[in-house]
């Protein structure tokens, strides 16, 4: 059971998630921008490895403009060096990667303009993990997106949507439960449908559910992840004390985490804690899981 946490290291002086406005792109600063990225990229892989946290999800931001037509940089082969570096460092350690594009990454919208512009970002997100010459273990998840007032139409616009996918995007794909539109039932019905492997959220099942318990809801989202697919992922948070339902923890709550454990032992999983303290929580974790 490999654990980790998402995009930024608090501990390292540097950010994997550099960007700029768009108002001031030049090739120039993309390719300072990306350069800082990647090398920040291999000082957290180093810090995960020293720590024994062997999950973590690369940021979004690692290729500003990834997908905007303002970026004619082939900057896909320009870093195939430092691609391929860190391809083979997390390899070579049995590291775990996922990545997790922003919201607005819908493949459902009845806007074709915005399924155009998800399936753009989402090619971005395939290539990196290519050149860094990963196997399918390294996912790309997404949420399955709107209800649009008619989740079945919805349900099916997705599966229509994914059908056309090029391949390079749905052999890395995975879809999560949310907190508020499509429970772990519904991300079932998608997988029924097309194969899609289901990464599963604990916090959004609490927040959404079926009265599924959490031994047999992590039990039916492994149901879904092939061999090629590797070990199932899960998100784990908690809810932060005095907000809005739904609000992630901005620190990890050591009973509720061994609850969690506790509801699901026996099955195997790679956790992700979507925990605002980040490697902070995740090491606590780890000792958590260690004792």
């Amino acid at each position: 059971m490999k654990i980790g946490y998402a995009c930024i290291n608090n501990s390292l002086k540097c950010r994997a998630n550099k960007t700029f406005r768009l108002s001031s792109y030049t090739e120039e600063k993309l390719v300072e921008t990306i350069k800082n990225n990647l090398d920040c990229l291999k000082k957290i892989l180093e810090y995960n490895l020293e720590h024994n946290l062997m999950f973590f999800r690369i940021t979004s931001e690692l290729i500003p403009f990834g997908s905007h037509e303002i970026n004619k940089f082939d900057w896909l082969n320009y870093f195939k060096k430092d691609f391929e570096e860190i391809g083979a460092f997390i390899k070579n350690h049995d590291m775990r990667i996922s990545m997790h594009p922003d919201q607005f990454v819908v493949l459902n919208s009845p806007k074709e303009k915005v399924i155009q512009n998800s399936i753009g970002e989402l090619l971005w997100h395939a290539q990196v993990l290519d050149a860094m010459n990963l196997d399918l273990t390294a996912k790309i998840q997404i949420h399955v997106g709107g209800v649009y007032n008619d989740k079945d139409k919805a349900i099916e616009k997705f599966v229509e949507t994914y059908k056309n996918l090029p391949l390079q995007i749905k052999r890395r794909l995975a879809i999560e439960n949310d907190d508020k539109s499509y429970s772990l039932k519904d991300c079932l019905k998608l997988n029924k449908k097309i194969g899609i492997p289901i990464i599963f959220d604990n916090f959004h099942h609490e927040c959404l559910n079926n009265k599924e318990p959490m031994f047999e809801a992590v039990k039916l989202a492994q149901s879904t992840w092939k061999k090629q697919d590797g070990v199932l992922m899960t998100d784990y948070s908690s809810q932060q004390p005095g907000e809005r339902k739904g609000k992630h923890a901005d620190s990890i709550d050591i009973n509720h985490f061994k609850k969690y454990l506790e509801q699901t032992k026996d099955l195997e999983f790679d956790i992700m804690l979507e925990i605002k303290d980040k490697e902070k929580s995740a090491l606590i974790a780890k000792q958590i899981m260690s004792s």
